[in-house]
């Protein structure tokens, strides 16, 4: 047994498929599945239930899984720790933005990092909540940025900034001409909101929810961008972050006002796994991100 099998054995896991996983091991099919099937014959076991059509791990396959994942997150942190770059910005960077993030965050940020990191290397990913604090548990991300939720709890996280939530409207709406609105006025309102699985929804809701307002329960937009268009298409109102909103009090027949009293606003910080040699690397990035919004959008 060696770690190439242990790779093998928990990209089939993922994938579910030989050839799937193969292609993300970057070796033949071929190669992978007599490397399992070698893996067996040296463990004594059956790790899995070849079909025609899908691949099922026994309990006992399962259980190897599960270790050999914990085994290969060691063997990342032992790489780290000998690599000595915890406070050297060179290197690859693997980094996740929800995607209520990214799209908006990354433009701001990213020409500021290659020019003060140039030789730190990045790669950046996108995904929901859930599945970014699955791949940062697995190491296959390095850190993760995201609103503070509860399943990020069991990271460490660094504040970045307090993102408000701003309010849009329709350019014809009765509200259209206002540059704030307390949110008490949206008492018996409904309001656009992103589909499950997207922490901003939850956040969102429930500052409306207080304020006595509803969902509209028609329609669950997959992006900001969707929602901003229904609201622009007059189908309705609904909460954006602000850097996901534009300079103008007025746009593209979309009117944005400042919420106020409370202030719905979330909390965006920068996620990594506990013991991480690459500690300093982190603090290092979030303070230049914390810099630059602070600046650029008066955010803090």
């Amino acid at each position: 047994m060696n770690i190439r099998d242990l790779e093998y054995l928990v990209a089939l896991s993922e994938h579910k498929h030989f050839r799937k996983a193969a292609e993300a091991c970057f070796v033949s099919q071929p190669t992978l599945s007599g490397q399992i099937r070698k893996l067996e014959d040296e463990l004594g076991v059956i790790l899995l239930e070849r079909t025609s059509r899908k691949v099922l791990f026994t309990d006992a396959g399962l259980s190897l899984v599960a270790q050999a994942q914990k085994v290969l997150l060691e063997i990342k942190v032992l790489t780290e720790l000998a690599s000595q770059q915890g406070g050297s910005m060179t290197g690859p960077l693997h980094i996740g933005f929800i995607p209520t993030v990214g799209p908006y965050l990354l433009p701001l940020i990213i020409p500021h990092i290659k020019a003060q990191f140039p030789e730190l290397e990045l790669f950046l990913h996108e995904a929901q909540t859930h599945q970014l604090v699955q791949q940062l548990e697995e190491g296959k991300l390095d850190c993760i940025v995201l609103a503070a939720v509860k399943e990020s709890e069991p990271f460490i996280e660094l504040p970045l900034y307090h993102e408000p939530m701003v309010l849009a409207v329709p350019e014809d709406h009765p509200w259209a001409g206002q540059e704030s609105l307390t949110m008490d006025k949206l008492n018996g309102s409904t309001l656009l909101m992103l589909g499950d699985g997207h922490c901003l929804r939850d956040q969102a809701m429930g500052f409306c929810f207080a304020a006595g307002a509803a969902e509209d329960g028609s329609f669950k937009a997959t992006s900001l961008e969707t929602l901003r268009n229904m609201v622009a298409a007059g189908s309705g109102i609904t909460l954006l972050p602000k850097l996901a909103t534009p300079s103008e009090r007025q746009r593209d027949g979309v009117c944005y006002l400042r919420a106020e009293d409370p202030v719905p606003s979330r909390l965006i910080t920068l996620a990594y796994r506990p013991g991480s040699p690459l500690k300093e690397r982190y603090e290092k990035l979030a303070e230049l991100i914390q810099q630059h919004i602070a600046a650029s959008h008066n955010l803090s």
